[in-house]
């Protein structure tokens, strides 16, 4: 009934713990980035390594995952639309309970929350996506005090400093502007 795929990059397989308390070990590795790791504007691009540094240790209801994953970002600026490249560092620990340990009887809504191994197997994916997106900014900006984009031409105002606009007619006043040239 497993319906997980042990080949898959986040996949791990925890049959040498041996469901023995204590017994543990250390897991190093470097998968491929699912897509959509991130928000909209800032994320891991697909495909790129995402570097997993974990410790997997047997406890009385399942295994406890603690580790921590490095991944290079890619995005823009939420106000001037400039590319923007970075790189995040996550910590987590996730608990997955064996799938033997809680009868049919105890579910309610509450244990969607839950992370449960299936077999011997347990999907990090889930866990990764929370703790990556929870790190990244909101707004991501390409520096601090990013000025962002001329309302009224979309020049970018990083590049020049003294952008400017003459002050706009009132529209309701338009008409009258003519009257005014040539008489001084």
């Amino acid at each position: 009934m497993n319906n997980l795929d042990p080949r898959a990059p986040f996949v791990l397989d925890t049959r040498d713990l041996g469901r023995r308390p204590g017994s543990q070990r250390e897991v190093t590795l470097s998968a491929p980035a699912p897509a959509d790791l991130g928000i909209e504007v800032l994320s891991v691009p697909v495909d790129s390594p995402v570097e997993l540094d974990l410790r997997l240790e047997a406890v009385m209801d399942g295994v406890l995952v603690t580790g921590g994953a490095h991944a290079a970002l890619a995005g823009e600026c939420v106000r001037c639309l400039e590319p923007i490249a970075d790189e995040v560092d996550v910590t987590f620990q996730e608990l997955y309970m064996y799938d033997d340990t809680r009868d049919a009887a105890s579910l309610d809504d509450e244990d969607d929350d839950i992370s449960m191994l299936e077999g011997d197997l347990l999907d990090l994916e889930p866990v990764l996506r929370d703790a990556v997106v929870l790190a990244l900014p909101f707004q991501p900006l390409c520096q601090d005090d990013c000025p962002g984009l001329c309302p009224e031409c979309g020049a970018r105002l990083a590049d020049d400093p003294d952008h400017s606009h003459d002050e706009p007619i009132d529209p309701r006043w338009a008409g009258l502007a003519g009257l005014n040239d040539g008489q001084d």
